[in-house]
């Protein structure tokens, strides 16, 4: 793990950030999309035995077969499951509340001139849900049950099959706790070209949400306009701005602790660190030694660390507050003093966790709040998946009689004159004479 002074930041950074998008990558999902254009299931099942850990013949999983999965676990492993319930109750309250956000109105804007706002749910959307090394069965309440509180129709749960033909069993159980209407044993590139060009037993989807690898996520992209999506999503990051405030030796211990936690999801993830000192500095590493010597994904995590782990020595809240916003993180974390004192200095981030006590891990999981969120500095300009991404606020316009509807007439037909359209000026005209 690195450490630099804040002064050497901008040219950190500058190397850092000049990463280019994988051709490589790009090219053969390019590739898979145009076969499973042309051949649908049949290029599927294909892609799915090549990559995947077997290739069903039949994609659509049984509503049973998940309904036996919850029961399954529930019998299993009852403490998973009351956990999985206690996740899915504060991730559906939140949900609601964000969707009480969203409202139809109609404004008189003029006389005559009446504008308004529908906010409508997509028809049909796909939650999909990796399930390679850690299954994350979180996921599938974080993308299925915003999806359902946007009052979507039908919500796919799309997860790659296991040896057997299904997805992951743990995944499954979510799937149907969280309130999915189908279920289907889908993964990788194939999985998101098969949902946003639809196939002979795989629905066409409006929306794909959910986290994937670098194929799932140049799908996504390759296949956006075609489909909607949440965001592409990169590897995980988190940033920990700590001051070393409270009791000695406990905030690098903190520090560390969240640090290793995200390293830990993979290679190319990314744990960073603003302290005031080099003594802080300095009993992070240590507390990240002595704990990557115990984890049990030290093999994910060390190298992790050793690629892009950082600790960043800053001079003052200002500098911090700076180069916490030109990072943009995923997860943002202020393990301080005073929390409140920074919030008005900070805006680039997925989530912001206020004070030590906000472990980034209680998003993940169990708070309520969503744990897709914005990766690769895309916080500067978007938020994490909520229940909007399900939703389309369309507008509409009607009219009467009355004087602000025959002034909008008129500033039609002149505009549309000035930008010469004829056509457009003469269908303002119409209506205006009258």
């Amino acid at each position: 793990m690195k450490v630099i002074e804040a002064g050497e930041f901008d040219d950190y950074w500058k190397d850092a950030a000049g990463q280019g998008e994988d051709g490589t990558v790009l090219d053969r999902v390019r590739e898979i999309i145009a076969a499973v254009r042309a051949q649908g299931d049949g290029a599927v099942r294909r892609f799915a035995a090549r990559f995947d850990r077997s290739a069903p013949d039949v994609l659509e999983v049984p509503r049973a077969a998940a309904k036996a999965a919850w029961e399954g676990l529930r019998g299993e492993d009852p403490e998973l499951a009351a956990a999985l319930e206690l996740a899915a109750d504060h991730i559906r309250s939140f949900a609601e509340l964000q969707k009480a956000q969203f409202r139809d109105f109609e404004y008189e804007m003029a006389p005559g001139l009446f504008t308004g706002q529908r906010v409508l749910p997509v028809k049909r959307a796909a939650v999909y849900v990796p399930g390679g090394r850690f299954p994350l069965i979180s996921s599938v309440l974080m993308g299925v049950i915003p999806g359902t509180a946007a009052g979507v129709e039908e919500v796919l749960a799309v997860s790659p099959p296991q040896e057997d033909g299904l997805p992951n069993r743990r995944i499954l159980a979510a799937a149907y706790l969280a309130g999915a209407g189908r279920f289907f044993a889908l993964g990788g590139a194939q999985a998101v070209a098969a949902l946003a060009l639809g196939t002979e037993t795989v629905p066409r989807v409006d929306l794909i949400a959910g986290p994937g690898n670098k194929y799932v996520a140049a799908a996504k992209r390759l296949l956006y306009g075609e489909v909607g999506i949440d965001f592409v999503a990169g590897p995980t990051d988190v940033l920990v701005i700590a001051d070393g405030s409270g009791e000695p030796g406990r905030a690098a211990e903190l520090a560390a602790a969240d640090m290793l936690a995200q390293a830990e999801h993979d290679p190319d993830a990314r744990a960073r660190a603003l302290v005031p000192g080099r003594d802080l500095a300095g009993g992070i590493l240590r507390a990240v030694e002595q704990r990557l010597a115990l984890l049990p994904t030290a093999d994910v995590a060390a190298p992790s660390l050793d690629a892009g782990g950082l600790i960043i020595i800053y001079n003052s809240r200002e500098e911090a507050a700076r180069i916490a916003n030109t990072i943009a993180p995923e997860h943002l974390e202020l393990q301080t003093a005073r929390p409140e004192d920074w919030l008005p200095l900070l805006y680039n981030y997925g989530s912001l966790f206020i004070g030590p006590q906000a472990a980034e891990v209680l998003g993940d999981y169990s708070a309520g709040i969503n744990h897709t969120l914005p990766t690769s500095g895309s916080a500067r300009f978007t938020g994490g998946l909520s229940v909007r991404h399900f939703l389309k606020t369309v507008t509409t316009l009607r009219c009467t009689p009355g004087k602000g509807y025959d002034a909008a007439c008129r500033g039609a037909e002149i505009l549309a004159r000035a930008e010469g359209l004829s056509g457009h000026g003469e269908s303002a005209a119409l209506r205006g004479r009258r």
